[in-house]
């Protein structure tokens, strides 16, 4: 599995999720072909939004890219923001229940490249578990940029509350899973789901 992070900065954010919302319902927004889920992340106070978008295969989601081009040339961007980045990555962990989560706590490893299959391997084998045990959570998702050393770890939770909650526990874990892949934490951020949608359904 493979995803697209694209992040955007600025916008009107309750106008573009109308704006979402009924184009999808019309099929004027058709999901681009091997699109499997798509989550949405707002960082309000920074008015930055991330859109990713996964895909079964890294074909698939290079296929796709003239799709996301076009839809986003077909809303202004004082609505949809200006797009800053956008980056693909492996997806490594996939897991839980994603449609149900309300709120996101996203950290980010560095290391060398080698480093990947450790941290990889640690996160799967020994943080995941742990992490899914805590009250409130829903799902965890790792992505890997192997060529440049870094995973993004994405931890899923049934409302901000309880990643608030889950906080220090979090922190130890995290810490945990640097030290013993060779990493370092560059960065933590916390968002809303603003949306998370599957091929068998959406929720917003």
């Amino acid at each position: 599995m493979w995803v697209r992070v694209a992040t955007f900065e600025g916008g009107d954010t309750a106008r573009l999720d109308q704006l979402m919302a009924e184009r999808m319902s019309s099929g004027e927004m058709p999901q681009p072909e091997g699109m499997s889920s798509a989550i949405v992340l707002d960082d309000t106070g920074a008015k930055k939004r991330k859109f990713l978008a996964f895909f079964d295969s890294r074909d698939a989601l290079e296929a796709a890219e003239a799709g996301f081009e076009q839809m986003g040339d077909t809303i202004p961007e004082e609505i949809r923001g200006k797009r800053t980045t956008v980056h693909y990555y492996d997806v490594v962990i996939y897991d839980g229940a994603v449609e149900a989560a309300k709120a996101a706590r996203v950290s980010l490893l560095e290391g060398s490249p080698e480093s990947i299959a450790a941290a990889v391997d640690k996160t799967r084998d020994e943080t995941l578990p742990k992490v899914r045990g805590i009250a409130g959570n829903v799902g965890a998702i790792a992505l890997a940029d192997r060529e440049n050393g870094r995973v993004s770890i994405i931890t899923l939770w049934d409302s901000a509350d309880s990643m608030r909650t889950s906080s220090e526990e979090a922190d130890r874990l995290r810490k945990r899973t640097a030290d013993m892949s060779d990493q370092k934490i560059a960065h933590v951020a916390l968002y809303d789901v603003a949306m998370a949608q599957t091929l068998a359904g959406a929720r917003a």
